[in-house]
């Protein structure tokens, strides 16, 4: 599976917060859609099925991008180097 760059997950992470805060204010149809369309968003994004798994995937995924941690490629693609052998 592919990872979202942590840039985008912080930005979604703000705009959940954002239409959480905006939702508990004002609650109206307007508010609510954008809330939906924001948790629907992360839970994409993060490849979850719930607002609070997208969360938790979310913190995982920028504590490792802090570390220098990177997921491990699952893809079953060939690594760099059958890359290169295929090339030559």
């Amino acid at each position: 599976m592919l990872e979202p760059h942590p840039k985008v997950v912080r930005t979604l992470l703000a705009r959940y917060a954002e239409a959480r805060f905006a939702h508990a204010h004002a609650e109206d149809a307007r508010t609510a859609r954008v809330l939906a369309d924001v948790a629907y968003t992360l839970c994409v994004t993060t490849g979850t099925a719930t607002v609070e798994d997208a969360i938790t995937a979310a913190d995982v995924l920028l504590e490792r991008s802090r570390s220098g941690h990177s997921a491990p490629d699952d893809s079953g693609a060939p690594g760099d180097s059958a890359r290169a052998d295929l090339a030559a």
